[in-house]
């Protein structure tokens, strides 16, 4: 997959076939834009007119339930050809609707196909709209299909639904939102060794800058390094009754004896078990640990 950023100048020598949005968690909705686009790009090459299926992003939000790395890592997976990750600039910010779609998708992109969500906007003021796309598409000789929400229990799927459901810990409803495992990826690094000192060896990973993550606590997970899958359970927070200023992701693996350090780690959160809470001493965390032990050792019955 190609990935072009940091720049606003975009020119393609082949058509392609665009759908665009911020894609912030790459949730079923996302997923149901992204299949079109494959299928029209697909359906181009069987006529023999080629065109590349592109996923145009702006990267808005500090925090977002995606890390840019792992945006791409799926975007990839999906066999998308291009992905353009927008900087969100005075130049982009203050364009007009008709100019972006002149400028950036016609005469940079060479569209041949745009496929939006119905409530998508764009351009300054937000003042672009499907309506304006359709009627800008008659006249630049392009097409636009306009896709309704993916609903789940009769609402719609968003972005703010998945978060909504995330800070509350329901990581059952989160993964049915997004089609796919939450997951938290990262570098696994050297801790204090404090659980191998009472007899629970544990992964650490930092997850990356703009993460949004749900509560502090325990969670019944599995983890992928170097393509094996292990279960376990994750603690997410501060640490507070070894060291209160750590923050990050801490893992104990199940039937997991190597050497890990240095690996990469993806550590996918199924279950909330409970929220973190700082314990009178080691020796009273041990005994809570045993218990999570047996909690998510059940969950995997």
């Amino acid at each position: 997959m190609e990935i072009i950023k940091d720049t606003t100048v975009f020119r393609f020598d082949t058509p392609s076939y665009v759908t665009l949005g911020k894609f912030d968690g790459f949730h079923r909705g996302h997923q149901s834009l992204i299949r079109e686009v494959l299928r029209l790009s697909a359906r181009s090459r069987k006529d023999g007119a080629a065109a590349r299926s592109v996923v145009f992003s702006f990267l808005v939000s500090p925090v977002t339930l995606l890390t840019k790395e792992e945006r791409r890592e799926l975007l990839c997976a999906c066999g998308i050809d291009c992905l353009i990750e927008c900087p969100f600039v005075p130049a982009i910010i203050t364009m007009e609707p008709e100019t972006f779609v002149r400028q950036i998708l016609v005469e940079g992109l060479k569209v041949k196909g745009i496929v939006v969500g119905a409530d998508y906007r764009f351009g300054y003021g937000r003042r672009g709209s499907t309506e304006l796309l359709i009627k800008m598409g008659k006249e630049l000789g392009f097409t636009v299909t306009v896709l309704g929400k993916v609903q789940d229990s009769g609402e719609d799927i968003s972005s703010t639904r998945i978060r909504a459901a995330l800070n509350e810990g329901d990581m059952e409803t989160v993964n049915r939102l997004l089609g796919y495992t939450f997951f938290i990826n990262g570098s696994i690094i050297h801790g204090r060794r404090v659980g191998r000192t009472i007899g629970f060896p544990t992964t650490n990973l930092i997850p990356g800058m703009g993460k949004y993550l749900p509560p502090n606590g325990v969670y019944a997970v599995k983890s992928v390094i170097d393509g094996e899958e292990y279960a376990g359970i994750t603690n997410i927070g501060t640490k507070p009754t070894v060291d209160g200023h750590f923050i990050g992701v801490e893992t104990y693996l199940f039937n997991c004896d190597k050497d890990l350090y240095g690996e990469q780690q993806k550590v996918k959160l199924l279950h909330f078990i409970r929220k973190e809470k700082k314990f009178s001493s080691v020796e009273a965390l041990k005994a809570q640990i045993l218990k999570d032990q047996e909690t998510g050792r059940r969950y995997f019955l």
